[in-house]
């Protein structure tokens, strides 16, 4: 099997130390987290995890059994970049005075979509979201009008497939205890809409 991009989703209950427990099964097993993402979901007490790695798939598929075994943990899947929508924000610092001077950089942002965030007499910040390739492609623009700086956010994933999982997700927030453990029992039921 060959490595490639999983976007691993975890729901959990909101518990201290959690974060901490997850990471460390990933240390364990000497796998490199490219991106994570923690965030409250539509469901009060329930947070998601988007936790991007390379890897194969039959070592993601073991990763996801062994995380779910955290007792806070609702259920724990995997999809390819292809199953899901995602974006990246990023902001770009760069000198004023080259805006104001080189207006082949303000047609190059707006060929990338950015918008200004923040002006001021030596800097203006940019923000820009899309995929990788893109945000990327606009700091190798920059780079000869001197960037600054620049920080790029992880990444925020929504399955393309998700017929019903809301109702499936409050289904966890009310289920008795070791209910949500039963093997791939929810993923099967993905599986099923995801191929509608």
């Amino acid at each position: 099997m060959q490595k490639q991009e999983f976007t691993v989703t975890v729901y959990t209950e909101n518990q201290i130390g959690l974060l901490n427990r997850i990471a460390i099964i990933f240390t364990r097993r000497k796998i490199n987290i490219e991106s994570l993402n923690t965030s409250p979901t539509e469901v009060e007490s329930v947070h998601r995890f988007n936790i991007v790695i390379n890897e194969t798939e039959d070592v993601v598929r073991k990763l996801c059994r062994q995380i779910e075994k955290q007792v806070e943990v609702l259920k724990a899947y995997y999809n390819t970049n292809e199953e899901i929508i995602w974006q990246e924000m990023a902001l770009y610092k760069v000198p004023t005075q080259v805006i104001a001077e080189k207006v082949k950089v303000e047609r190059l942002l707006r060929e990338y979509g950015a918008r200004a965030v923040a002006i001021r007499t030596d800097y203006i910040v940019f923000e820009t979201t899309g995929h990788r390739e893109e945000i990327e492609g606009l700091i190798k623009a920059l780079e000869p009008y001197g960037l600054i700086e620049f920080v790029r956010s992880a990444r925020v994933a929504i399955i393309k497939g998700s017929h019903d999982f809301h109702e499936r997700l409050k289904e966890f927030e009310h289920a008795e205890p070791g209910e949500e453990l039963i093997e791939n029992e929810f993923l099967n039921k993905q599986d099923e809409v995801f191929t509608m």
